[in-house]
């Protein structure tokens, strides 16, 4: 991590730490908004990073935004920074458009949303399901066949939804003339598909999962150390000093394949694969977390006052979100096929 980014995700984590009480149920903690962390995190100047300047953003890369998400996850922070920076103003800039300010989120067509061009700018009708954040948006970016439809908060209803965390997943439906100052048509040099719209999405989830995994261990490390059981700590016994250290391994992993992830993005290396690989140890690794932390933990672990069924109940919720395991697991084998026997072991080493 460079210097740079290290003192931003210094800043992040004090902002982080005084808007969320991450030790009670909390607007952070709870799955709801958090006006007074995006302002701070606004004033900071990351919710527009990895956005090019040029477009309105505070420049950056991805690498820097990943690093900003592992620490939200690590708060359980209920703001929309990777609907924002990652997509919505990903697509938007790709497209050579000024990105507008505040919270925003994004999302794929889906097959029922119908357009069709009109004298006063292109009509828009249909639904789009469980859109993160959506009720707490200024802007929808929404990429449809190639290009990228800007949506107001006039511009649809909205019917409220949660993931298994309770944070927002929202289903629009758009009944809108969208005029044609917010349709936007990629650049030329646009990285812009719906396979790359994904995979950052991915990469942003597994980033949230890497930062709310260490949260789940720290938890479990601090209370293996004050519960007593037969007169000692339970830190003192094998048995969970193994689990403590599983942990361990699969949140480091889990990071590691995160900032793989990232660089590959910045630097126009393998990334289909990089994300792929990530996602899909993150989803495992959620799985053994979570696990072994509620049982370090025991039943106080569910309970609604407990910090960490808000890292556990995420992890289980990311998991799912963006593919899964079994689906990133089909993206690297289809690509392990296509190389051939003669190009695994470059796709392995990333020699090429």
């Amino acid at each position: 991590m460079s210097e740079i980014i290290a003192a931003l995700v210094a800043t992040v984590r004090e902002a982080s730490a005084k808007q969320c009480d991450i030790g009670a149920v909390t607007a952070c903690a709870d799955g709801g908004w958090n006006a007074e962390l995006w302002t701070a995190l606004e004033q900071i100047g990351v919710t527009m990073l990895s956005v090019p300047e040029e477009h309105g953003g505070a420049g950056g890369d991805v690498a820097a935004a990943v690093a900003v998400l592992e620490v939200l996850g690590e708060y359980s922070a209920g703001v929309p920074l990777a609907e924002t920076a990652l997509l919505a103003g990903w697509l938007i800039a790709g497209c050579g458009a000024t990105v507008p300010s505040g919270p925003m989120t994004a999302a794929v067509a889906s097959p029922e949303l119908r357009t069709r061009q009109e004298d006063t700018g292109l009509s828009v009708r249909g639904t789009v399901a469980r859109v993160p954040w959506a009720r707490y948006a200024h802007h929808v970016a929404v990429l449809d066949n190639g290009r990228v439809i800007l949506l107001g908060r006039s511009d649809f209803l909205l019917e409220q939804g949660t993931n298994l965390a309770g944070e927002p997943r929202d289903d629009l439906a758009i009944n809108a003339i969208v005029p044609a100052s917010r349709v936007h048509e990629p650049s030329a040099d646009s990285a812009i598909s719906v396979q790359a719209f994904y995979g950052r999405a991915a990469l942003a989830r597994a980033a949230l999962m890497a930062g709310a995994a260490r949260r789940a261990l720290e938890l479990a490390v601090a209370y293996a150390g004050e519960r007593e059981q037969f007169g000692r700590p339970i830190a003192k016994f094998q048995a969970v000093q193994q689990h403590l250290a599983a942990m361990a391994g699969e949140v480091l992993l889990s990071k590691m394949a995160v900032e793989a992830a990232a660089l590959a993005l910045d630097t126009q290396g393998d990334a289909d694969v990089a994300v792929a690989a990530a996602k899909l140890v993150a989803g495992q690794m959620a799985g053994v977390v979570a696990s072994l932390a509620h049982q370090i933990h025991g039943a106080i672990g569910f309970t609604e006052e407990h910090p960490l069924r808000h890292s556990t109940t995420r992890l289980w919720a990311w998991r799912d979100e963006s593919g899964n395991e079994d689906e990133w697991s089909g993206v690297l084998g289809q690509r392990v096929v296509s190389e051939g026997t003669g190009g695994l072991w470059s796709l392995l080493t990333g020699a090429r």
